[in-house]
């Protein structure tokens, strides 16, 4: 996901902490999914949703004072990255009441701004929960990944997102004798981007060199990163969608990154992952009228989302050789939108051969190749990726990359430029936030299955 920093609490603390506080008791949403075999015929399982540790409390172990206030540690009880990790707890949750969460059946709903009794949470990220402390885990070469969304009242500058990342199943609990918190809280996030936003890494405060943010008035980063491998299923609002995957060198497991291996700046391109990915953007690819409001694909009304991961000899452990896209609206299922880009073969779908050409086409660093490609992809899956589910707003580059032109320096009719409807001026998190509080997204009926066996 390309992200920057995630605006919460206004008035507690919202940090990633690895001591279990007792002041609020965590209670997972509860979320149905289906596990579908090749006939057709899906079983719901009951899982349940965690809420990601970076929104969290994090207090005292000895009483309520916070941790961590604005953008700021507090300097007495975190004077250091290990001594922050032993006086500090991270608590339970209030989902609906202070984030917006809400559960129903097979249904999970994410309201961007959420008016609690002693907050305004902006954003959020939660985690598919295999148990009480376990992410569940996935593996989707040669099978396919299906829901329904409802991102109708989404607007340019915000992403509803739902993507996969290379995360330990326990949030790194049994690596990391310090983290005393794990999945059950939420811990142990990591993306291709390499965030330095993230307040806890390895067990340990990432308090050194932290630097508050000068426009988010809740973020900031510090000396280390957090990368993994990562394959964003949507990337989208009402005016736009993308398909992406993100991978990175060695095994692409949750690793701690600094200086240049975290890829900030000038030396985008020299990190350990590949932060601009290969993805699949109808409007980008040369088709504006394919998904929008009162388009192909109609964003004024839910639809489904099937993303098929084939592989080269049909197997499950067989070798990832291609990304497809199905989606179904009103009973009538609509294949992907073909590029028309000049250069260009009529794709409909990542490979290894459209990664190749679309980078060509628009003069991009083929950085997704240099790493591996698909098959790094396929061999994440096989290792195992958590499912993540969140609703954000983008402080660096106001969502411009998702749904407008992007860079601004190069002309908008410059191919790749282009990537939807909204104008350059909008997404600016303050504006969003004031105009757009109740925006929400809708994740719903999750399918995953043999090729052809989630949807009809």
């Amino acid at each position: 996901m390309i992200s920057a920093s995630f605006v919460a609490f206004t008035l507690l603390a919202v940090v990633q902490g690895q001591q279990v506080g007792t002041l609020t008791a965590e209670t997972h949403p509860t979320l149905s999914v289906s596990e579908c075999t090749a006939g057709g015929s899906c079983t719901t399982q009951q899982r349940s949703v965690t809420l990601d540790s970076n929104w969290r409390w994090l207090h005292s172990t000895a009483n309520s004072t916070n941790c961590y206030t604005g953008n700021e540690w507090d300097a007495t009880l975190c004077p250091d990255a290990t001594t922050c990790a032993t006086n500090c707890a991270l608590d339970g949750a209030d989902y609906s009441g202070t984030y917006g969460i809400t559960t129903s059946g097979n249904a999970l709903t994410l309201t961007f701004v959420t008016n609690g009794p002693y907050s305004t949470n902006i954003g959020s990220r939660v985690y598919l929960l295999e148990d009480e402390s376990n992410y569940q885990m996935f593996d989707l070469n040669n099978k396919e990944f299906t829901f329904d969304v409802d991102m109708s009242g989404l607007p340019c500058g915000l992403n509803g997102a739902l993507y996969f990342v290379q995360m330990d199943q326990d949030g790194g609990l049994s690596k990391y004798s310090s983290n005393k918190a794990g999945a059950k809280y939420g811990t142990g996030y990591c993306d291709t981007q390499c965030p330095h936003d993230i307040k806890f890494i390895n067990g340990a405060a990432n308090v050194v060199d932290w630097a508050p943010s000068d426009d988010d008035p809740n973020a900031g980063t510090g000396k280390y990163g957090t990368c993994c491998n990562e394959m964003d299923i949507w990337e989208a609002n009402s005016m736009a969608a993308a398909y992406t995957p993100h991978v990175c060198s060695g095994d692409g497991s949750q690793t701690q990154c600094e200086g240049t291996d975290c890829g900030d700046g000038d030396q985008r391109y020299d990190g350990i992952c590949d932060k601009d990915g290969c993805d699949f953007n109808s409007y980008r690819m040369g088709d504006p009228s394919f998904l929008g409001k009162g388009k192909t694909i109609d964003t004024n009304s839910k639809f489904t989302v099937v993303t098929q991961f084939l592989t080269a000899d049909n197997s499950t452990s067989g070798q990832l050789s291609e990304i497809r896209r199905l989606y179904v609206q009103n009973g009538k299922v609509v294949a992907n939108s073909k590029t028309a880009i000049d250069g260009m073969d009529a794709y409909d779908s990542v490979t290894d051969d459209f990664c190749a050409a679309q980078k060509t086409a628009f003069g991009d660093t083929n950085s997704f190749a240099d790493r591996g490609g698909l098959a790094v992809m396929g061999n994440a899956f096989k290792a195992g990726m958590v499912l993540v589910m969140s609703v954000w707003d983008d402080h660096a580059a106001h969502m411009l990359w998702l749904d407008s032109q992007y860079p601004l320096d190069k002309d908008p009719s410059t191919p790749g430029v282009t990537r939807g409807e909204c104008a350059t001026d909008s997404g600016v998190p303050e504006e969003v936030e004031t105009e757009s509080p109740g925006a929400k997204v809708t994740f719903s009926n999750i399918k995953y299955g043999p090729i052809g066996s989630t949807y009809s």
